[in-house]
């Protein structure tokens, strides 16, 4: 049987690598640049071989969404990037933004919200949850014991290659608070190429189209997209 192939690039250096039985794709990685220090974080985990880097100039993160990120918040749900796909949620006015988020920062529902962080710049946000909290949904997904997540970088900062880095920022810590998780699940809308594409990338496997009713009554059809986190993550 053959090995899964990897390979981490490092300053110009490509470090290749295998997957060894049981052994997880970011366990690997840590092997093949042999470093305590150093954690690679992926570049393409869609193809035949997995590729990491080790990034020595950008620290990405996320942490807890606070009230005074829903300015930002709201820019840039207003943005034409982020409203053709939140649209559904009717017009993100301050108001409704705040409405809509509020309860979650405060710690009212099953929902956190996280800001993601680019050298300590406020790039985008992303919630999570386990999906069997949301009994209406939980019907729709493989999974009702997985972790749901959505997430969304601002226009600025879109087409940067950073998205599977946010995502891989986002994992890392859910890993921590969800131990027991074995699936990390996302459903952008099939039409959302680049979202489909960055969670490919960060190792997210494409699974059923499902119908998603909306705020608004009307239904969005989405691609559930499955993470392994025992294989990728460990």
């Amino acid at each position: 049987m053959n090995q899964l192939r990897l390979v981490v690039h490092d300053r110009g250096r490509e470090l290749a690598g295998v997957v060894h039985e049981g052994e997880s794709w970011a366990a690997a990685a840590r092997r093949t640049v042999a470093s305590l220090h150093v954690d690679p974080v992926p570049v393409d985990l869609s193809g035949e071989v997995k590729e990491f880097v080790v990034d020595h100039d950008l620290v990405v993160g996320v942490r807890a969404m606070g009230r005074g990120d829903l300015p930002d918040v709201t820019r840039w749900r207003q943005s034409d990037h982020l409203h053709r796909w939140w649209a559904a949620d009717g017009e993100p006015t301050t108001e409704r933004v705040a409405a809509q988020y509020g309860p979650s920062i405060d710690g009212m529902t099953p929902t956190r919200m996280w800001v993601a962080e680019v050298n300590g710049r406020s790039v985008g946000f992303l919630q999570d949850y386990r999906i069997g909290d949301y009994p209406e949904y939980a019907v729709l997904g493989p999974d009702p014991a997985a972790i749901g997540v959505d997430y969304a970088l601002s226009e600025e900062w879109s087409g940067r290659g950073l998205g599977v880095r946010v995502l891989w920022a986002w994992m890392a810590r859910a890993r921590r608070r969800f131990p027991d998780a074995t699936a990390f699940f996302a459903a952008p809308d099939h039409r959302n190429a680049a979202s489909l594409r960055v969670l490919a990338k960060a190792g997210f496997t494409p699974g059923l189209w499902f119908d998603e009713p909306q705020e608004d009554g009307s239904v969005d059809t989405v691609v559930g997209c499955t993470l392994d986190v025992r294989r990728v993550l460990g």
